[in-house]
Formats: structure tokens, sequence, C-alpha cells
């Protein structure tokens, strides 16, 4: 039997067309990009495929965007037996975390795939990588939200975007990929199991959060501002989650948690991880109670602050949450 598949477009650099009068990239038509690539007609793949109210650019994506799209996985699920996401590079890693923790028990691919190039340019990478992303769908043995690109197969919230020249523009620092394409496709042994539990969908998601990147010499007004705006705070911190000893910054912290706060602490490197009391300059943190987030990236951090804040939960219970590994964000 064939397998079915659903194309779902959303935008971004693969289907886009140059507006000649603006000499800008801008989405075009979903039946444009499919007659772009033939290849992807096969005898054992039913292609089929839905677009988005709105295309747009991924430098647009909001968690209303993000609400459309896992609504069109959820109302499509029973139909199909895999999914193939393609959306803009730019937050890619940023949806395809939030759809980990949006979709709970999925036992179905959900594979998030772009390109760098438009499809309709001769040296596009795009026919590639919606090739493999499909087939790798249909293969069966994918049961999770991942990433396909330029040969690698990513888990989605272990991935980051590093490069916006070159081909390879993702990667996951700290988790093994969860397949190669190169004449055969390998799958490794880093992929989810297939379970047998019945999908559930989240669909809240709360924009109260904020990305606080420590400096050298940022000012303790603008941390405090920026704490008091939100609440939820990932805090990037220097090399294994260190940050200045000054006790007016240790101060802020306890107080913002007192206020009921919930504040994250991740590291800015992209390799590694934050940890408890390695160093004295962890203990700002240690000592104001900053959850430490481990080797997430700061795409999962983030996006997993959201959805928790978004299931209506208690302060006590969103910071055990962040410390579980819910969607393999996190190493155990």
């Amino acid at each position: 039997m064939k397998k079915k598949i659903l194309l779902i477009y959303t935008g971004g650099t693969i289907g886009m067309v140059k507006d000649k009068k603006k000499n800008t990239l801008i989405p075009f038509n979903f039946d444009k990009l499919l007659k772009a690539v033939p290849e992807i007609n096969s005898e054992e793949i039913y292609l089929d495929n839905i677009s988005t109210k709105n295309p747009i650019d991924s430098s647009n994506m909001n968690s209303d965007n993000w609400i459309e799209i896992v609504s069109l996985i959820e109302n499509n699920y029973d139909s199909y037996d895999g999914f193939v996401v393609l959306h803009g590079t730019d937050t890619m890693a940023y949806t395809a975390s939030a759809f980990s923790f949006m979709l709970e028990d999925l036992n179905k691919a959900v594979i998030f795939t772009g390109s760098q190039i438009p499809i309709g340019a001769r040296r596009t990478d795009a026919k590639e990588n919606l090739i493999t992303a499909i087939e790798i769908a249909a293969s069966g043995k994918v049961n999770e939200v991942s990433i396909y690109f330029e040969d690698q197969l990513y888990k989605g919230n272990r991935t980051v975007k590093v490069n916006s020249e070159h081909f390879e523009a993702f990667e996951s620092p700290n988790y093994p990929i969860l397949a190669e394409a190169g004449v055969n496709i390998k799958y490794k042994s880093t992929l989810e199991k297939k379970g047998d539990q019945k999908l559930k969908v989240h669909k809240n998601c709360s924009n109260d959060v904020a990305i606080l990147k420590l400096f050298p010499g940022i000012k303790l007004s603008t941390i405090e501002a920026i704490i008091k705006s939100v609440k939820g705070i990932v805090i990037e911190s220097f090399g294994a989650g260190n940050a200045s000893t000054n006790p007016k910054f240790t101060q802020l912290l306890s107080q913002a948690i007192k206020d009921k706060k919930i504040i994250m602490n991740i590291s800015q490197c992209l390799h590694g991880e934050a940890v408890r009391g390695q160093y004295e300059t962890n203990e700002p943190f240690e000592k104001a109670g900053v959850i430490c987030g481990k080797d997430m990236t700061t795409e999962a951090a983030v996006t997993k602050l959201m959805f928790l804040l978004g299931q209506k939960l208690n302060s006590a219970e969103i910071k055990r949450q962040l410390q579980k590994n819910l969607r393999g964000e996190i190493s155990n």
C-alpha cells in the first residue's frame, strides 16, 4: 500500500520567487512548488499538500502561526502516515522545538525542511531536502518532530541554525543525529521508539517570556527591566553557567524568584552545558534558586517555557517540569 504523506507549506525560502519590482524574495503558489520537483512523484508514496492561510517569511513566525500549523496536523493526523512541514530556516529550530512539546505522544514523523536557495534557482538545495524528507517521513522509522537538512536528520528540539551562507545550515550540538542520507539512508539508534499512545495536542503557548543574554558590563538596571517585564526568563550565561558575583545581581535574581518569576539558566556556548556549583561564579544562580537548564538549546528552553506557562500550572509545577526531560530536549 502507498504511504500517505501530507506536505504543509508555511512559506520560507524553499517556496520563494523574486519580486522583479522590489527585487526581494516573496512566497509563491504551492502548486508551482510541486511542478518544480517532478521527482517527488512516486509509486510508493501518495503525496498531498495543504498550505497555511498566509505563507510567511519565518522571521514573522509567532505562536498563533504555530497553533495554525499544529491544527493542520491534528485535523489530518489519522489520514496520513507522516507529515513534512516546509518552513523558513531562520526560525525553524524554534518551531520544531515548540512542536515537540505541543505534540505529545506523537507516533508519526513530523519533519521540517526548507532550503538556503529558492527552489526555482539553478543551484537550489531545496529539491534534495524535500525529496529525502518525504522519503524519511514515509519510512515508518521516524516517530517524532525532526529537522532534515543537507543529508542530516536532527532531533527537532536539539537543533540550532548555525550558518546563513552554507548549505549545512543546522547543527545538533549536544545530541547525535537521527539519520544520515547518502546512497542509502542510515537510521540511528537515537530515534524515538514508536508507542501506542493517542496523540495529545496542546495549543496554549504563552508569549510572556524573554531571553536575557549576559555580557561583560551589562547594567543591573537593564537586567531588572527585562525581568520585570515578563513571567519567564531564559538567561544565557557564560561558559558552564557562570555570571558576575556582584551581590546586587544575586539579590535581584532572589527577589525576582520571590515575586514568582520563573528563571532558567543555560550556557551561551553552542557545545557543553550549564552546570551547578562547578565554579564560584555559579553561585549567583545557586543562591537565588535559578533553574539549571543543563544542555538545552536556547530554542528548546524558550519554547519549553512558553509551553509550560501556557498550561496554567502553578510556579512550583512549572519549575519541576522545566527540570524534567519531557521530549528528549535535555540530557538525563
